[in-house]
């Protein structure tokens, strides 16, 4: 109990980030592809130790433009998160709502669900582990990509004639988040430089995201002790080049105030590209 009083006690916490090392050897990930593990050129991490202030007290300023992410209240319908088709049926539509809202955009498809649960066993049934790196999920060349694959290469043509974004929503799905919460930096404070390509490997297809080396004017938020009605929405990419932040930072880290004991994390995030007329 100790433990979380401190927590409560300041609206800043000191916590370690992994930050990629630029090693000048471009990083490979297969992912679902035991079979060419081998051939992986994993990337190069170091810990760095930075601050991350509370941003609940501040909620009410961040912009999806500036700061590149927004924290709001969203409760929603969904009563299982792991069924496919309620995702599709319920919270398809809510997604698309909050992002319509937060982000001006005047159409949103959804593309991609992923959950993520802490524990082994729960892996092992279909979910991934919190990702503790700090990283964007999109580049300039893997979005356009994402977008072809998606809606097929006239569709994208047709809509790289305006603007379009990815924007993304994370929350919880069981529970309140008490171990690795997900932190996000304000765009802002990322210079343009230490963007490193990340390449992933699937079966069908390779992906590309930015792995970002340490810089100590990053400015990092969280928001601690999140539940299942409340949501962090953020881009991770944009084609408008005059806004603010057209990427964001972010990553899951070990919360040094962490009740000990506590349950795994249990989160969804959601992928989708947003469209301006």
């Amino acid at each position: 109990m100790q433990r979380v009083a401190e927590r409560q006690a300041t609206d800043t916490i000191r916590a370690r980030m992994n930050y990629i090392v630029d090693t000048g050897v471009p990083p490979v990930r297969y992912i679902d592809w035991p079979e060419m593990e081998h051939a992986e050129v994993p990337p190069t991490y170091e810990q760095r130790e930075v601050a991350i202030r509370d941003g609940r007290p501040l909620r009410d300023s961040f912009r999806l433009d500036t700061h590149g992410f927004v924290f709001v209240d969203h409760p929603t319908k969904v009563t299982d998160f792991t069924d496919e088709a309620e995702r599709k049926r319920v919270y398809d539509a809510e997604v698309q709502a909050l992002i319509k809202q937060h982000a001006g955009a005047s159409e949103v498809v959804v593309f991609d669900h992923t959950i993520r649960i802490g524990e082994e066993a729960a892996q092992k049934a279909g979910a991934r582990p919190p990702v503790k790196g700090v990283h964007n999920d999109y580049t300039e060349s893997s979005a356009p990509q994402r977008l072809r694959e998606i809606v097929g290469d006239a569709e994208a043509a047709r809509r790289s004639r305006k603007r379009w974004a990815i924007v993304q929503v994370w929350r919880p799905i069981r529970g309140t988040v008490l171990v690795d919460p997900l932190g996000i930096c304000d765009g802002r404070s990322i210079p343009q430089q230490g963007f490193i390509l990340v390449q992933r490997r699937y079966k069908y297809r390779t992906g590309e995201v930015y792995h970002i080396a340490y810089h100590p004017a990053h400015v990092w938020y969280w928001f601690p002790r999140m539940q299942r009605h409340e949501a962090l929405v953020f881009k991770v990419f944009d084609t408008d080049q005059e806004v603010p932040t057209r990427f964001t930072a972010h990553s899951a880290f070990d919360d040094p105030t962490s009740p000990e004991g506590a349950p795994a994390r249990e989160s969804i995030e959601t992928r989708t590209f947003a469209f301006w007329d």
